[in-house]
């Protein structure tokens, strides 16, 4: 989905308005629906707001012509219970049979997998994304506490106490065992690469710096066709899912009108997350 930037318009020209049919979608409601949104920047936050805003009025436009929504005065709840019928009546989804869930398997192994489990204990040294001269002076302090830690590892829990911005400080900095998706992305796939040990850097993420000890490492296991059917099933009926979604909004796009958006091939994800 595209938005035009306000920013990037030139002389303080507004960007278009949001516009599904003939019903306005405003800056205020997508203000508003921002909250449900958490994302890097205002700006994405705001484009992920907007879209899920489009897809519902979509949705619940269709649901009136069919004759699921009787009145515009209704409750969130009839509304959601009108776009539920809605999809049940006119999105085909294929259900995978065995010889689909084998082949997926057999490509994606590594998903269905036990996952890498770490140990974790860190000391968060805080400095929001926009301010560069405080993440200069973490990322420093961050650098000193290291040169420390490397002579004398026990005050890692009275570094914690100190200086981390994390409520884990009161238990020293123990994260206790994390896997994949446990901690904001960026911080996540830093974890994943580590061994064992102080890392001999801070990390970054968009709460600030981190300085990490990885305490243990458990490796991945393998697992077996047989134990992991049902999420393989599951994941290809969600991949299919969301092709019919996208394919269903795309025709709605067209045939009711959409302005100030752009669907793209994100479309069915809005309404799947």
């Amino acid at each position: 989905m595209q938005m035009i930037d306000i920013e990037q318009l030139p002389g303080g020209v507004a960007a278009p308005p949001v516009r599904v049919g003939d019903t306005p979608i405003d800056e205020a409601t997508i203000a508003l629906e921002m909250q449900y949104h958490p994302a890097e920047t205002a700006g994405e936050a705001q484009l992920q707001a907007a879209r899920a805003l489009v897809v519902r009025e979509l949705l619940r436009q269709r649901a009136s012509v069919l004759g699921l929504l009787l009145t515009q005065d209704v409750s969130e709840a009839q509304e959601d219970a009108a776009i539920a019928a809605l999809l049940e009546q006119e999105l085909e989804v294929p259900e995978p049979g065995e010889a689909d869930c084998q082949r997926f398997f057999d490509t994606h192994r590594e998903r269905f997998s036990e996952p890498v489990q770490l140990r974790v204990r860190h000391i968060l040294l805080a400095a929001a994304p926009d301010d560069s001269q405080g993440r200069d002076d973490a990322y420093q302090l961050g650098e000193k506490l290291l040169e420390q830690l490397n002579q004398i590892p026990e005050r890692f829990a009275e570094f914690a106490q100190h200086h981390s911005a994390c409520p884990s400080k009161e238990l020293d900095g123990d994260l206790g065992w994390l896997v994949s998706g446990q901690t904001v992305p960026e911080l996540d796939r830093a974890l994943q690469h580590l061994p064992e040990g102080l890392h001999e850097r801070p990390l970054a993420s968009r709460y600030g710096w981190h300085v990490v000890s990885i305490d243990e490492r458990r490796e991945g296991r393998a697992l077996p066709f047989d134990q992991v059917i049902d999420r393989v099933r599951h994941s290809l009926r969600e991949q299919a899912t969301r092709r019919a979604l996208r394919h269903y909004l795309l025709m709605l796009e067209s045939e009711i009108g959409v302005e100030g958006i752009v669907l793209d091939d994100d479309a069915g994800g809005s309404l799947m997350q």
